[in-house]
């Protein structure tokens, strides 16, 4: 991950590739935000001028770049649109300056050292430049040859004179940011900035993992990811093959993953502090692979499907996060992991499987697998009787349908609980929805020869499932699910500080969720 600094220096006098300055929309034209006024100065008070002859607006995301002149000490000067400007007296938004703060750094790719002189006058803003430029930095180039390498830092090097959020070229990632304007003697500022470097370090964890391919990433091999993690950190670990699975009744995990030369894995991790008055428990989905089983997915619709395991990822980078920056909570995290393929031991439709929790269930589409597994885990995590459940899922294309590729759907057997997850999403800047979980849609789940069936109504199939795994909640313990099927892997073009294919979805929502259960604010 790329290297993060505080300094007081100012735009015009730091020694770098690069300075990154803010630009806003203007009744007249573009505005140069605070942070930029050194660099103004030095183009003779004409940068905002210069900008708008080379066609720049201010708009979210518009990135130009300048030759630097006399009296700026790096050589390129990147302006990047922060939107509208906020009310007179008013802050920027936070997220406005994460999406300007990420699109400036994969603009960058190839380049050593960045200052980024955007607008950082208080803690949030520091916090937010910081998490966006880090987050905005990442690539993965694990499967990428020496060559390639070679070309991809050659590429970097170059850059148009201006172009579109999206339109940075391949290259390895921004060295070091440089957060100009800051107090590196502030605690604060300092506090900000280290927070931002685990959360970012622990997203771009999930992304790495979500880009694997499935032949390096299966069952065993993710668990023994997570035992490596856990001793590094000091977390307690217990993985579940598939004899233990199978002594404990896990016959959800079992069922999806029987059809797999890989056979599944449940994997508990849980991050305590002594401290610790609530206790926050995770359950993410884990599908390595999802080909669909038996109930074959179609052509084009397989190529991305390395990416069903982002809730597991997301939950697992959670308790990483957790442990890193000492929450004084504790939190379990539940790995239900299968990879579902098509085979003569394959699970059929109609076939029953019992449940860990006893119930039965009528497998009417073995494409519908995600809420086996996690249906198995949330028992297990009910039976410790955390104050609070939350799962992670890339669980539904329905839910991609609703709410589109960038907004996850927040479904809870608690209101106030599914409320707060929202509003949580919402404040580290990732889209969510409120979504309801209709008691007449129980009906259509409805099984002649077992307690419930995996599939119920086709129209508001999201909603189905939501209430599927609602079946498996148990005393009453509060709990949010959050189908990330849409924003957790990125088929088009990058933007802002998120990357093209793995996204981390739902791992700040989660550290926000912890860190607001340990000030006692949540559960």
């Amino acid at each position: 991950m790329s290297a993060l600094t505080l300094s007081s220096s100012s735009a015009a006098t730091l020694r770098a590739d690069a300075v990154v300055v803010g630009v806003v929309k203007g009744p007249d034209g573009p505005v140069v935000a605070p942070g930029g006024e050194t660099v103004d100065q030095a183009f003779g008070g004409s940068l905002a001028a210069t900008l708008e002859t080379l066609g720049a607006s201010g708009g979210e995301g518009e990135v130009t770049k300048l030759p630097a002149p006399d009296g700026v000490k790096a050589d390129l000067v990147l302006a990047v649109g922060l939107g509208d400007a906020p009310p007179q007296g008013a802050s920027h938004d936070p997220e406005a300056l994460r999406r300007a703060a990420g699109a400036a750094a994969r603009a960058l790719s190839g380049k050593k050292k960045a200052g980024f002189a955007l607008p950082a006058e208080d803690e949030a803003s520091v916090a937010a430049v910081a998490e966006g430029a880090l987050l905005g930095a990442y690539a993965f180039t694990a499967y990428r040859g020496k060559e390639d390498k070679a070309k991809d830092a050659k590429a970097g090097k170059k850059s148009k004179a201006r172009g579109k959020d999206g339109d940075a070229d391949r290259g390895a990632p921004l060295a070091e940011a440089v957060l100009l304007g800051t107090k590196p003697r502030d605690k604060g500022h300092k506090a900000a900035a280290e927070r931002a470097q685990v959360v970012a370090a622990e997203v771009n964890r999930a992304r790495d993992l979500v880009n694997t391919p499935s032949n390096d990433l299966f069952p065993k091999s993710f668990a023994t990811t997570v035992q490596a993690a856990a001793k590094e950190h000091g977390l307690t670990v217990e993985v579940l093959d598939e004899k233990a699975l199978a002594k404990g009744g896990f016959g959800g995990i079992l069922g999806v993953g029987q059809g797999s030369a890989n056979p599944p894995r449940l994997v508990r991790l849980a991050y305590t502090h002594s401290k610790a008055k609530k206790t926050l428990a995770l359950v993410g989905k884990g599908i390595t692979y999802d080909s669909g089983g038996i109930s074959l997915k179609p052509a084009g619709h397989n190529e991305t499907m390395k990416c069903d395991m982002s809730g597991a990822a997301a939950v697992f980078a959670t308790v990483v996060a957790a442990a890193r920056l000492g929450l004084r909570v504790n939190v379990t995290g539940w790995l239900a992991l299968a990879e579902n393929m098509p085979s003569g031991s394959a699970t059929r439709p109609g076939d029953v499987l019992t449940m860990y929790s006893g119930k039965t269930v009528e497998v009417l589409n073995t494409d519908a697998e995600g809420r086996l597994v996690m249906a198995d885990a949330l028992t297990r995590a009910c039976e410790e009787k955390p104050d609070a459940i939350v799962d992670v899922a890339t669980l539904t294309g329905a839910m991609m349908v609703a709410l589109g590729s960038r907004t996850f759907g927040v479904m809870s057997n608690d209101d106030a609980f599914r409320t707060t997850v929202h509003e949580l999403a919402e404040e580290v800047g990732e889209p969510s929805w409120p979504m309801p979980l209709p008691a007449h849609l129980r009906k259509g789940m409805d099984s002649p020869v077992a307690d419930i069936a995996n599939m119920g109504d086709r129209m508001g199939g999201g909603l189905v499932a939501g209430l599927f795994l609602k079946e498996f909640v148990t005393d009453g313990t509060p709990w949010a699910h959050l189908d990330i099927a849409g924003p957790a892997f990125n088929d088009s073009g990058p933007f802002g500080y998120t990357p093209k294919g793995g996204t981390g979805s739902a791992v700040r929502t989660l550290v926000r969720l912890a860190e607001r259960a340990a000030s006692g604010d949540v559960l």
